[in-house]
Order: structure tokens, then C-alpha cells, then sequence
């Protein structure tokens, strides 16, 4: 990491964040296409690894940047991106510290419903970094998202167990199976004049990818859930279908593939 980057968070864990917020902004890469997720990746690692012997202090630091003046925050500005780097470092330094795990988990709920795409992703990221440490908890409030949540939410409940990396575990992948049938079946249930407000479109975009994610890393399970959803002969579902059978991941399953596109057409 950054030498420069290591001492501002020295810095700001004595007492003085403003050089490190302000270094976060200047290299934040937004306005613009494409955030600097590596530095926000950074300073949340560097948070954590202070957490257990600044923990006061870093606790403190994560919520000023989590939540900022929220109102004031505008989508593809450095000030979100401090609110990015907040939300990510909330799951790292969570992850080191128990006792913040469940307001974190809160927190993440209340942040899956934000308007702006990258404050969204960041939710899931920090969902994955506590799921690698405690699954139990982690995993019980993804299903309250995917069962009782809102759109945005249950889109926070879908992406965020949907990564390979932490699909090892077969015990993930039953409980990532069941997220995605659940939230798909509640999509099936939605009236057709519902299914028109943006938030909807978010979690049948998040759908389109994380389906395939899950069934490459649990094929039987997977397909299987693919071949049910099909006979739905609903029109969301068919495009969530077959926006999932382009990726590539899946192409080494061709067979069982090629079966849920026959049952498509």
C-alpha cells in the first residue's frame, strides 16, 4: 500500500481525518466513469487493521465517512466516494470487531437502498467481508432482505453472497441457492404495473448476472433452479433466463445450458 495513504490513516486515527479525507477526494477518480475501488479497498484494510488497537477511534472515523452529511451527497462526486469508502470499511473493521457486527449490519440494510449504484456494490462488498468471518449472522439478515425487504434490498441479498470466492463452503451455497429462489420467486409475484418503477428494473438487472454465479459454483442445484423458473413462462424471468445463459462462466455446462434455452423458446 501507498506509503502516503498509510500515514494519513495514522493521522486521522489521532485526531486529524481532514488530510485523509481530503486525499480520498483528490484521487477518488469520480467525477468519471470508473471510482478508485482499489484505494477505497485500501483505506478500509488499513482502517481494520487498526481496529483492535484504535477502536474508538476508528469506529468513529468509519461513521463519519459512512454517513457524512447524507442528504448533501451527490451520485459521481468525491463526496461519495467518502461515503463508499465509509461502507466498505464498515464491513472490514466489522469483520475484526464483533461487537460492531450487528449496528453494521444495520447500517448495510439502510445503505442497500441507496440511489446511487456504487454506494450499492459497496454493500454487497461489505455483506462479503463479513460473511467470510461470520456466516451465521451475516447469512440471517440476508434472508430477512430476500424475505421481508424492499427491492433494493433483496438486490443487496442477491449480490451479495453471489462471489466465488466465498462459494467454496457448501453450506454458503445451499443458504446462496435459497436467496435466489427466494428473491425470484417474490420477483414472479410482482404485478405487472409494479414492475415498471426503477427499483425493480435494479434487482432484474442484479438477477441477470448473480443467478450464473451461483449455479457455476453449484451446477445441480443451480440448473435445477433455472429449469423450474423457466416453466414460469414469465416474461422477466425468461430475460433474467437468458441474460444469465450468455455468461461465460456457464459455458462449460453447455448441455444443461443449451435444455434451459430449448425450454425458453
Amino acid at each position: 500500500m501507498h506509503d502516503t495513504l498509510t500515514s494519513l490513516v495514522e493521522r486521522a486515527i489521532a485526531g486529524h481525518p481532514r488530510p485523509l479525507e481530503f486525499y480520498l477526494r483528490e484521487h477518488s477518480g469520480l467525477p468519471g466513469p470508473r471510482a478508485n475501488l482499489e484505494l477505497a479497498n485500501d483505506v478500509s484494510y488499513l482502517l481494520a487493521a487498526a481496529a483492535n488497537k484504535h477502536p474508538d477511534t476508528v469506529h468513529s472515523l468509519v461513521n463519519y465517512f459512512a454517513t457524512g452529511d447524507r442528504k448533501q451527497v451527490l451520485g459521481n462526486t468525491p463526496a461519495e466516494f467518502i461515503m463508499l469508502c465509509g461502507v466498505i470499511a464498515a464491513g472490514t473493521c466489522a469483520a475484526v470487531q464483533a461487537e460492531w457486527r450487528e449496528k453494521t449490519i444495520e447500517m448495510l440494510s439502510h445503505y442497500a437502498c441507496s440511489p446511487y449504484g456504487r454506494i450499492r456494490e459497496g454493500v454487497a462488498t461489505a455483506y462479503q467481508h463479513l460473511l467470510s468471518v461470520d456466516q451465521q449472522l451475516v447469512i440471517a439478515s440476508l434472508k430477512q432482505l430476500a424475505t421481508e425487504g424492499n427491492y433494493l434490498q433483496q438486490r443487496a441479498a442477491v449480490a451479495a453472497i453471489a462471489e466465488s470466492h466465498l462459494l467454496f463452503d457448501p453450506a454458503i451455497v445451499s443458504d446462496a441457492v435459497l436467496l435466489q429462489r427466494v428473491v425470484l420467486e417474490n420477483s414472479r409475484r410482482v404485478p405487472a404495473a409494479e414492475r415498471k418503477i426503477e427499483d425493480f428494473k435494479i434487482l432484474r438487472r442484479a438477477l441477470g448476472y448473480t443467478l450464473s454465479i451461483i449455479t457455476a459454483a453449484a451446477p445441480e442445484q443451480g440448473f435445477a433452479l433455472m429449469r423450474e423458473c423457466a416453466s414460469w413462462n414469465d416474461d422477466d424471468i425468461t430475460w433474467i433466463l437468458r441474460e444469465n445463459l450468455k455468461k461465460k462462466r456457464l459455458a462449460k455446462f453447455s448441455q444443461d445450458a443449451a435444455l434451459i434455452a430449448q425450454l425458453l423458446t
